[in-house]
């Protein structure tokens, strides 16, 4: 066993010293700074904003009259282009990133990675403020590019979680992450509602300022966060590098039990919550916020992310009595009874805000949860990179099933709670997948591959 995880080992001497608090706050000031893209961009702002522009409504009856939109000659529902076009985002990183993964830990540059795509969202979220629906294609274009931006940055700034911290620590330290970014996002997003509804400033100045905040607040990030040591060179089979260290990855996860039983488990939860994360605004001002009730809206999104600081830690707090996997398990159970409410119950806006309050509640302490679960997994390597763009993959390919699959329901059935009601699915598989998780890594590797 010992010569299988020799290529490991040998980097052990350039791992960041763990434990250290001054790269605690840089690395969960990322958080801060990139939260705010999914929350303005993703959930708030844009979305309304992007429904208002593709959307013909009848003024008396608050019904949407006309919701279709042309793109590239072809005429489909702004909600299915708009789906489409962030599951084309993610087919990217998905192409992208185990090859720029392997090439990050084989050259020691997690960092120069995690600026670059920082960079690319921020200034992609900026370019939204030139938004027009008549040349939408163009103006998409803008939406792929940021969310292509802000999930690859991601692939790096998870991997260094189990470099930085001990085990024991990645509930508390993914936790806090996620409730710095859940605080700093809605501090963003209140300014941009006082500019727009106090001070009329539109709504696409809101877009420049996200991209500025995510940019200015990730240099405390890279002020503080070190880059691990490499003594490889990038050279011209830049390409075979990458992928040499995603071999020796997936050789490992290949080996595991628990690691690729959890991986399923997190594929069909990501296909779940990260689709309801990203449709739950659209769905709310279809069937509930209607006559333009933005306000009631982002009251709604407040309520989430509020409640969602409070679920982190309280689900921390319970993985460490019942365990991560039960906890997990726990958190999916209550996905389902949000579904299946979205479909049957609600229609009102009180409705919605009890909706908005459970679903922010399990939302925090499922995507802390799945991120420090998986961290515990890994081996002590300074090669993370690779080991995170295998769970990026998962999450991504999970996400761009749910979101075709949530796209498709509402062409086929017409309505778009039958699209939240086809979550059910996901959820529940995602229950039983994790009943067979062990409790304690099972490797087998064969004699071959322990020398």
């Amino acid at each position: 066993m010992t010569g299988f995880f020799l290529p490991y080992l040998t980097n052990l001497e350039s791992m960041i010293q763990k434990g250290d608090k001054k790269i605690w706050r840089a690395w969960t000031f990322y958080d801060w700074a990139n939260s705010v893209y999914p929350l303005v961009i993703s959930t708030a702002i844009f979305p309304v904003f992007y429904s208002k522009q593709t959307s013909i409504v009848n003024e008396e009856t608050c019904e949407i009259v006309n919701d279709k939109v042309l793109f590239f000659g072809a005429e489909v529902s702004n909600t299915v282009l708009y789906s489409w076009i962030v599951a084309a985002s993610f087919i990217a990183v998905i192409i992208l990133s185990p090859i720029l993964s392997g090439v990050a830990d084989y050259s020691g540059s997690k960092k120069k990675f995690l600026k670059f795509f920082c960079y690319l969202g921020a200034i992609s979220t900026a370019t939204l403020f030139f938004f027009n629906p008549e040349r939408l294609e163009l103006s998409m274009l803008s939406l792929f590019f940021a969310s292509l931006g802000f999930w690859n940055s991601l692939v790096f700034y998870n991997a260094y979680l189990p470099e930085i911290a001990e085990p024991k620590d990645h509930d508390k330290l993914s936790a806090k992450g996620f409730s710095m970014g859940y605080i700093g996002s809605v501090i963003l997003l209140v300014t941009c509602l006082v500019l727009i509804m106090v001070f009329k400033v539109p709504a696409t100045y809101c877009f420049v300022l996200t991209g500025i905040w995510w940019i200015g607040f990730a240099q405390i990030t890279y002020r503080s966060l070190p880059n691990p040591t490499s003594s490889n060179k990038i050279t011209r089979k830049i390409l075979g590098d990458g992928f040499r260290e995603l071999k020796k990855a997936w050789k490992f996860i290949r080996s595991t039990v628990r690691l690729k039983r959890y991986l399923l488990a997190f594929f069909l939860l990501s296909m779940g919550v990260q689709t309801v994360m990203l449709m739950a605004v659209l769905f709310a001002e279809k069937v509930v916020f209607k006559c333009g009730d933005s306000a009631g809206l982002i009251i709604a999104v407040l309520l989430i992310q509020l409640v969602a600081v409070l679920g982190a830690f309280l689900f921390s707090r319970s993985s460490k009595k019942f365990g991560n996997i039960k906890t997990l398990g726990g958190a999916l159970v209550i996905w389902v009874a949000c579904c299946a409410g979205a479909y049957r119950i609600v229609d009102t806006p009180i409705e919605f805000y009890v909706l908005a309050g459970v679903v922010g509640l399990v939302m925090g302490g499922t995507q802390a949860l799945s991120r420090s679960t998986y961290s515990k997994f890994l081996p002590e390597t300074t090669e993370t990179a690779s080991f995170f763009s295998f769970y990026d993959i998962t999450e991504k390919i999970g996400i761009v099933i749910g979101m075709i699959i949530f796209g498709a329901s509402e062409i086929i059935f017409g309505d778009i709670r039958s699209s939240v009601l086809s979550l059910v699915i996901f959820f529940g598989l995602g229950i039983i997948a994790l009943m067979f998780v062990p409790k304690k890594e099972n490797h087998t590797i064969p004699e071959s591959d322990q020398h």
